[in-house]
């Protein structure tokens, strides 16, 4: 008896330390999945980028870091079923850091995209692995608490990305993000492997196989259904957000808007919402309630953005804040998709839906451009908002909720 409760202690021990690294993880990854949006006007300016052609051309590098996400979600993904969780940590983590290093060197527009291109692979491994490891060793009534702090804490990182821009210039700003990164590979060496993943490792079943997702119409259904529960969040940092500069420029407001001092207010939001969101899901336990209160939060606080005519920096801060808690439902997003499917699955599944959803910018972004010719940026900016809010949350009242699953079971 008394050996068992050892165990179990020591296990909790562990599961805790897991929660600190992938915490700590996802800080740095945020920290480098978003320096570009706020150093984009700066760099811009640096390597000749007229500003008339800013806004398109960040779409464009934005466009290349999110399709390098999309491909690395794949990758990593798979690799995590295959070859285990904590082989993906420390592969995605040295390909971004030296990404990022690479990035403070670049003197043109194109070796910037393709330098983003790879750091978005590198950069889509590390929230999956890190939620797929907590989820798969904390008691099913716990873990939604393990990725609340993972996320809270790792949306942080861009709160360190706006005051280290702030302090040195935007080439340095790359080097401190590489940096971070190579560092926290020191802190991986104390991590274990998922055990739910020991135990099927050695199993003659498939494990990462992309195409099983697609040969069952039961699990295509949930895995397009947990990619669509996220398309908002990404098109309110990605458009709404890294754009802020344009749209206050639409509203008339009396200064120009700092995209970099918006992105710092929504992660401030964003932390938070992570922390409210996942206590109301453990409270009610239900994800799938927490999920939708904050869908209908992102059209309340996009509609008080793009209805705000001259619209002055302080009400911006505010605004921006409280659309980051309403985009807070990122980490039960995630948490969800952990929870639909299968252990031989479940690292694919983790690792390609939040990257999906981060990719899911480009045809947000190329649609969003359509409206923007025919009808203006804040018409289509409104058209956006609820188009995409509205198949979330279609797609999340298809889901069964899965607060209390046991997640100690395979996909046959």
């Amino acid at each position: 008896m008394t050996k068992d409760i050892s165990l179990t202690a020591s296990q909790k021990k562990n599961a805790w330390m897991l929660v600190t690294v992938a915490a700590l993880g996802y800080f740095v990854d945020i920290y480098d999945l978003v320096i570009f949006s706020i150093v984009r006007v700066q760099s811009f300016r640096d390597i000749g980028i007229p500003e008339a052609a800013m806004r398109v051309d960040g779409e464009y590098v934005l466009n290349m870091q999110m399709g390098g996400l999309l491909l690395g979600g794949l990758l990593w993904g798979i690799l995590g079923d295959k070859y285990g969780r904590i082989k993906v940590l420390f592969g995605s983590i040295l390909l971004y850091s030296l990404a990022n290093i690479a990035n403070g060197f670049v003197h043109d527009i194109h070796t910037y995209a393709i330098i983003r291109f790879i750091a978005g692979i590198g950069l889509a491994g590390e929230l999956g692995a890190g939620i797929t490891l907590v989820s798969e060793s904390m008691h099913k009534n716990k873990r939604g608490y393990g990725t609340m702090i993972v996320a809270s804490v790792g949306v942080l990182g861009a709160v360190a990305a706006y005051y280290v821009s702030e302090l040195f210039d935007w080439r340095n700003a790359y080097f401190v993000g590489g940096g971070m990164g190579l560092l926290l590979l020191v802190l991986r060496v104390g991590t274990f492997e998922s055990g739910m993943f020991k135990g099927v490792a050695a199993k003659p079943i498939e494990k990462g196989k992309l195409s099983m997702l697609f040969t069952n119409g039961d699990r295509l259904r949930r895995y397009c259904y947990c990619l669509l529960i996220g398309l908002p969040i990404w098109f309110v940092v990605g458009i709404l957000v890294t754009q802020a500069p344009e749209f206050g420029k639409a509203l008339h407001a009396p200064v120009t808007l700092s995209a970099g001092k918006g992105i710092l207010f929504t992660y401030l939001g964003l932390s938070i919402g992570d922390i409210v969101a996942g206590l109301f899901a453990q409270v009610t336990k239900s994800r799938r309630l927490a999920v939708f209160l904050f869908q209908i939060l992102i059209i309340v606080s996009s509609v008080w953005y793009l209805s705000s005519e001259g619209l002055t920096e302080r009400q911006f801060h505010w605004i921006a804040f409280f659309m980051g808690i309403s985009i807070g439902y990122w980490a039960t997003f995630v948490t969800i998709a952990s929870e639909q499917f299968g252990t031989n699955l479940r690292a694919t599944v983790t690792t390609t839906a939040p990257n999906f959803v981060r990719g899911a910018l480009i045809p947000s972004t190329l649609l969003f451009e359509f409206f923007v010719k025919h009808t203006g940026i804040i018409t289509a900016a409104y058209i956006m908002v609820f188009l995409l809010t509205g198949i979330a949350a279609l797609a999340l009242s298809q889901l069964k909720e899965s607060f209390n699953r046991d997640l100690d079971f395979v996909e046959d």
